[in-house]
């Protein structure tokens, strides 16, 4: 029912997604990737010549390529738990953190990640800050928190600079759906209210924001993930001429309704594909559990192309 991304993928892998609208056909390049791919909720960027990808894990995972295609693992974000983590969410796994998000903006790299625990709302989304992609990182505390009596979830952050270089975080999982506020220039934490910017009775969660020609993009996961080759996760995404939103599909139904159109279900191989970044508009990655490797989670890159003002690939 709730949120599943964890407990069970992190034991299996790291020991080494109502109706829907158009489903866009698949035809840009998926790069052959090598090494260690195993990843869940993977976040990219790349530095000089070097992708890094951060995600679920211990600490935080933190993956290095010199290519884009030969992957290795580095050391994880957080050698040991923040001492304030657990003041929030007292149930979290120790060290345990997921979904990262990792960011570029006024010559720092800002990494937000989610502390939760399975099936619950009792969650934060926290935030630590560096010069360096490799550290050291400073921890910049709480952003954001929600408890049991809230509608919503916080976790699944995404960070997205506007055109006029506002910084805006999105975030949310299940409950009531994806959130957006907007955030302070000097602490990268929130001013102002809360704007919701999708919704789904069956969940949606891991929003993704891209700008492109006019219109901003809400990418998104729906339905389960973390059940291996059983996992029904699917991207979808919507567009709309304002970061607020109202995001429709390709049929014109809004994300707030429902809406969203599927821009990938997974294949014979590759199942429950979801958590997607994109970067420079032009790579979309994800993970989706290999169903040649016993449903290890394991991370996808493909180009990404924009026919006819919708994103494919």
């Amino acid at each position: 029912m709730f949120k599943g991304k964890k407990k069970w993928m992190l034991a299996a892998a790291l020991s080494v997604v109502m109706s829907l609208s158009l489903v866009i056909p698949a035809f840009a390049a998926f790069w052959n990737l090598t090494g260690d791919t195993v990843v869940h909720d993977p976040t990219i960027i790349k530095v000089g010549t070097t992708y890094h990808v951060f995600s679920t894990g211990q600490g935080i995972q933190h993956l290095t390529s010199s290519n884009g295609t030969s992957w290795s693992r580095t050391n994880q974000v957080f050698a040991s738990p923040l001492s304030w983590w657990k003041t929030y969410v007292p149930n979290q796994a120790t060290n345990d953190l997921w979904a990262p998000d990792i960011e570029y903006y006024n010559g720092k790299y800002w990494l937000y990640y989610s502390i939760s625990s399975f099936g619950s709302n009792t969650s934060a989304i926290g935030l630590a800050s560096a010069t360096n992609i490799n550290g050291p990182w400073t921890d910049n505390g709480l952003v954001i928190r929600t408890t049991s009596s809230n509608n919503y979830n916080a976790i699944d952050p995404h960070l997205f600079i506007d055109p006029s270089g506002n910084p805006w975080l999105s975030f949310g999982s299940f409950w009531s759906g994806l959130k957006l506020t907007r955030l302070d220039k000097n602490t990268m934490k929130p001013t102002g209210s809360l704007t919701s910017i999708a919704s789904r009775s069956g969940g949606i969660e891991a929003p993704t924001i891209a700008y492109r020609q006019g219109y901003y993009y809400l990418f998104a996961s729906i339905d389960s993930c973390c059940q291996g080759v059983n996992s029904t996760y699917k991207m979808v995404v919507g567009r709309s001429t304002s970061i607020t939103g109202p995001y429709v599909d390709q049929n014109g139904v809004s994300m707030m309704n429902g809406g969203g159109t599927i821009i990938d279900a997974g294949n014979v191989r590759w199942k429950g594909p979801g958590h997607q970044d994109v970067y420079n508009n032009n790579i979309i990655i994800r993970h989706a559990y290999d169903a040649d490797d016993n449903g290890t989670p394991k991370l996808l890159i493909n180009d990404l192309n924009w026919p006819n003002g919708w994103p494919s690939y």
